[in-house]
């Protein structure tokens, strides 16, 4: 430093707060500090007696290590969490766990062996959940989330167990839990039941047959056309199916009552096809005849007119009949539905209404069982169901029905777990039916063997609203986020079939019910029985049913009863939890003000939290839902390990720190795919250290400020300070408004955006010279200050949210300790400012400064000027422009930062041109850089202008504008 500057100083900036952030150091040890404070406790303590904000977590499963999915829905919940509390509201966050289910089993399997017995396999079940959960805990909390971590909620703890199984009784009780055997989703390799949320759509390689079920009455077939057929004419209905093997379990074929039938000769007989397909299928078989009513074409009727036509089975000694169906549609196939009620939705619905059978010849194992008929002479008893299709089409080919073979590739479901196709069969199970309508209680014995009688019809003739009703209306009610899920949703809603919620697992939420060994009614005081269960296993968790002896409860009835071994599906598991935890935990509240999961839990945690809030309530347990999307690579691919393609949430905050990771997931719009790739990261650190750097110097320039000893009236500011709260004050508001509609993303865009623009690119800018080169105790610099103050305040609480470990820095500087947490605060209230008329002349000269730098900068480049202070202007101007330039006076070259600028009126320009910039021909300020005429005028400071002389030794500068 030179003599003069030691001997003429400037007041310059001086902060703890560090430029570098070094998050992935000091972030951990931030952690520890807030642990040994209880700082999630203390953060509860100040919202006590506020209104309460819910944001009920959706619980994630207990295997493996969290993701970068993970990542951003816990953070996209923190974020929400904190920006409630600076809201006013008492916004506790209680995290949880999803403990159960087939994917633990899997890998206690795994790793112990099979045949273990059931009570130690369920406790190495507990074993490792309880591992898992531990493991991702430590790494939820390095993401810098606040929450009851000391106290989750589990499935698998004794209490939210036996508050499960009081969910099960309630919705049993309002007459929707009923026991049928219709067609599930099975998988083979899980030997189990699967939710509607364990299937996935995969394309899968089928063999696609055309199959000729002969019609047993002509009289029927030419009464239905109109016609008359030949004596020895042989009639066909045909049906396509990818399901060869289904075909044991024909009960009818199925036509669309309002399409249209033809009647053709082939040579292969008379066929009855779709009138819309019937072209494509004679192509297909290579037949004459066509569907434009040419030659072949015998007649033509309605499908109405072929319900009842007597069938015989291809294969089997068996009639069957042709049914009317509303699913039947013209997309594929022949317009004719082979119709098997044990192995379709579709087929079992229709199947009821006119009392077929739905008798299902495959076991667990997906093999036919011992009582299956042989196919011809091939034996189907322990096929497998895949290896049963070439018996079927051999036979049928062998017999003259097969038309037509092909492989074709389609969607097909697929368990989500193992990736294999699965199958529809129909199996003895517990359903929560859609078309049930609620009563208000179960009355007694009656009641309950009705519910429970193989029926799912019979509690429509009580008074009360279908569970699907209820959950479209809840539906109706709830608020989205984005918008689009609610049509979502609604679709889901109104094409889903029954609930499966019965399951053949070992580890879970048992359905303790007991049966009668004859009519497999419930017994008749299930509900007390269910409550005396529910004690025993909020004492010792589930393993209380599986042990229990039956007597202990039912006295001489264990002799008629049987102790059900099924357990819960875990989608009824965490879609209880309202119920289990939201009405247990007394820092909650129920209903819930938000559920916010990825976009796969519109068929998962929010159905089967609609289906039992209905069920139970006659509501949605939540308000709103928001929906995020999956995290895909720079390309648009999914991220996944396999494909190597993944970022980590531990490596970018052992390499970042986790506030880089948080600032990535507010800055990107989640109602889409989240796009990540190393590149992005350095964009969005980038962007952190503006930020970053913005608060610093803010910081560094208070750091001699108090408030109690130099706070000023607001009216006293200069003019550019009071313009700059009311920037502040309407950033706030914006900000505060992105918060409230979830839609950080914007936030994140007007933070950034009031950093390097409006402060960094303009005020901050103007203010450095005032700041430091003014009187130490000057007004024109303690009103600077108490602007940067307010301002720090303000946008300390806005970033906190987003940049929680920053902020959290960030108020430790502003206060001087740090045992307070800024979450402890509000969002922070500026003094009241007269913003209107100070916005638009500022705009103004915003407007103006802008286009005179690029003109600066050019003079620069172009080595007319060094600095643009090294400048001097002649400022045209006209109009609104001229006025408010004009009322700067000679601090309008502070403003423009250069050492003249003179304002003329124009009349020829419309409010702003070309400025004519010279070099200043004065000598520069050793201490404020200016150009100026009176340099040296001070003999005894022959380096310094006037103002600095005045500044340092007289009166000071005045200022009222900048």
């Amino acid at each position: 430093m030179s003599e003069d500057k030691k001997k003429y100083p400037l007041n310059l900036p001086d902060t703890a707060f560090p430029m570098r952030g070094d998050l992935a150091k000091r972030e951990p040890l931030m952690l520890a500090q807030w642990q040994a404070q209880q700082r999630y406790q203390r953060i509860r303590k100040a919202a006590a007696g506020r209104p309460k904000f819910i944001l009920h977590d959706g619980p994630p499963y207990a295997n493996g290590d969290i993701h970068l999915g993970h990542a951003v829905n816990k953070i996209l919940k923190d974020i929400i969490v904190k920006s409630k509390t600076l809201a006013g509201f008492d916004a506790p966050y209680v995290p949880g766990w999803d403990c159960h289910g087939l994917p633990i089993e899997l890998h206690v399997e795994k790793k112990h062996g099979k045949g273990i017995p059931p009570a130690q396999f369920r406790e190495l079940c507990r074993q490792y959940a309880a591992e898992q959960v531990a493991k991702q805990k430590k790494d939820f909390i390095r993401l810098g989330v606040l929450g009851d971590w000391d106290h989750p909620y589990l499935t698998m703890d004794f209490k939210t167990e036996a508050d499960i199984i009081r969910a099960l009784g309630k919705i049993l009780e309002r007459g929707y839990v009923y026991q049928g055997r219709k067609p599930v989703n099975w998988c083979l390799d899980c030997g189990s039941a699967l939710a509607e949320a364990e299937v996935e759509y995969e394309d899968k390689v089928s063999t696609a047959i055309d199959v000729g079920f002969e019609v047993k009455d002509k009289h029927a077939v030419e009464k239905a056309f109109g016609v008359s057929l030949p004596g020895s004419a042989k009639v066909y209905a045909v049906i396509w199916t990818t399901t060869p093997w289904t075909l044991p379990a024909n009960q009818a074929v199925s036509v669309h009552p309002a399409l249209e039938y033809d009647l053709i000769k082939t040579d292969k007989g008379y066929l009855i096809l779709a009138f819309d397909l019937a072209g494509d299928c004679l192509k297909r078989y290579q037949l004459g005849g066509n569907n434009d009513r040419g030659d072949g074409l015998a007649a033509t009727c309605y499908g109405s007119a072929l319900e009842g036509l007597p069938l015989q089975h291809p294969f089997y000694d068996r009639i069957v009949p042709i049914i009317c169906g509303e699913h039947v549609t013209l997309e594929a196939g022949t317009g004719l539905v082979h119709t098997a009620p044990a192995h379709g939705v579709d087929d079992y619905v229709v199947g009821q209404k006119y009392n077929l059978p739905s008798d299902n010849p495959v076991g667990d194992d997906g093999k036919f069982i011992s009582t299956t008929p042989a196919v011809g002479a091939t034996p189907l008893a322990g096929v497998f169901v895949w290896k049963a299709n070439d018996i079927v089409l051999q036979a049928m080919e062998a017999s003259g029905h097969l038309l037509h073979q092909e492989k074709v590739k389609h969607s097909y479901p697929h368990c989500w777990r193992h990736k294999t196709p699965i199958i529809f069969r129909a199996t003895p199970q517990w359903f929560i039916g859609m078309e049930q309508v609620s009563s208000s209680s179960v009355g007694g014995k009656e009641d309950l063997i009705q519910a429970t009688r193989h029926s799912e019809t019979h509690a429509r003739e009580k008074a009360g609203v279908a569970l699907r009703d209820l959950a479209n209306k809840a539906v109706e009610q709830t608020e989205f986020f984005p918008a689009w899920g609610r049509a979502r949703l609604e679709a889901m809603i109104r094409n889903r079939p029954d609930w499966c919620v019965s399951r053949q697992r070992s580890w879970g939420v048992p359905m303790p019910f007991f049966v009668h060994k004859e009519t497999m009614a419930l017994h008749p005081r299930t509900p007390e029985l269910l409550e005396k269960v529910a004690k025993l296993v909020e004492q010792s968790g589930i393993e209380a049913w599986f042990s229990l002896n039956s007597a202990d409860l039912l006295g001489d009835d264990a002799a008629h009863y049987r102790k059900l071994s099924d357990t819960l599906d875990v989608w009824f598991d965490s879609g209880a939890t309202h119920f289990a935890v939201l009405r247990n935990r007394p820092e909650l509240a129920y209903p819930a003000d938000l559920y916010l999961e990825g976009s796969d839990q519109h068929r998962g945690w929010f159905q089967s939290s609609l289906l039992t809030g209905c069920a139970i309530d006659g509501r949605a347990p939540y308000r709103q839902l928001l929906t995020h999307g999956f995290t895909v690579d720079e390309k648009g691919y999914k991220m996944s390990k396999s494909k190597g393609n993944g970022i980590e949430p531990q490596d970018i905050c052992n390499k970042l720190g986790a506030d880089i990771l948080r600032l990535w997931i507010a800055s990107t719009d989640y109602s889409g795919e989240m796009s990540l790739s190393e590149e992005i990261l350095k964009r969005v650190t980038d962007g952190y250290r503006r930020i970053r750097n913005t608060l610093r110097f803010l910081l560094a320039n208070i750091a001699d400020f108090d408030m109690a000893r130099d706070a000023m009236p607001v009216e006293q500011w200069l003019e550019i300070d009071r313009y700059a709260l009311a920037l502040t004050q309407q950033l706030q508001d914006a900000v505060c408004g992105d918060y409230d509609r979830y839609e950080f993303h914007l936030a994140v865009q007007k933070l950034q955006g009031f950093c390097s623009e409006d402060l960094g690119g303009f005020y901050l800018d103007i203010l450095k010279d005032r700041l430091y080169t003014a009187g130490e105790n000057s007004k024109a610099r303690r009103s600077a200050q108490n602007a940067l103050y307010h301002i720090a305040h303000a946008l300390a609480r806005l970033v906190s949210p987003i940049l929680s470990f920053t902020g959290e820095e960030v108020w430790a500087t502003l206060n001087g300790k740090d045992d307070v947490s800024v979450f402890e605060q509000l969002w922070y209230e500026l003094p009241n400012v007269d913003a209107t008329s100070l916005l638009d002349k500022w705009a103004l000269i915003r407007e103006y400064r802008g286009v005179l730098t690029k003109q600066l900068e050019g003079a620069r480049v172009a080595g007319y000027i060094g600095s643009s202070l090294q400048a001097e202007v002649d400022v045209n101007a006209s109009g609104k422009t001229y006025d408010a330039l004009a009322s700067l006076g000679d601090e309008l070259r502070l403003v423009l930062i250069v050492s003249r600028a003179t304002l003329k009126a124009s009349t020829i320009s419309p409010n702003m041109q070309a400025e004519i910039v010279t070099p200043s021909a004065h000598a520069k300020c050793e201490r404020c850089w200016h150009y100026r005429s009176d340099v040296g005028s001070d003999a005894n400071h022959p380096t310094l202008c006037g103002r600095c002389v005045s500044n340092l030794y007289g009166e000071g500068e005045a200022r009222r504008y900048a």
